[in-house]
């Protein structure tokens, strides 16, 4: 899909977006927002910039204050999930 969009210079300017990245920001701003919201996983923000590792997929996610922490509750279930599969052994 390709999406024209325009800015004008001196807002481009004020942003320090060069031509030669604006696309990629663009598109970093997209993926960050939809990761953030829920709506893609870290696997999909990975594919979708090119990544060539998960790590460099956290570590963007984190600059871009997108990175979803692990919670408690995440810690309980992921107990409980063990606890589950070692009853059952």
């Amino acid at each position: 899909m390709q999406i024209t969009l325009e800015i004008p210079d001196n807002i481009a300017n004020q942003l320090q977006l060069q031509p030669a990245n604006i696309s990629r920001r663009f598109l970093e701003l997209i993926v960050a927002d939809n990761y953030r919201k829920g709506h893609i996983g870290a696997a999909q923000v990975r594919q979708m910039l090119n990544f060539s590792s998960r790590w460099e997929t956290y570590e963007f996610l984190k600059r871009e204050k997108a990175y979803l922490p692990y919670t408690e509750d995440d810690l309980e279930q992921d107990s409980q999930a063990i606890r589950n599969v070692l009853s059952q052994e």
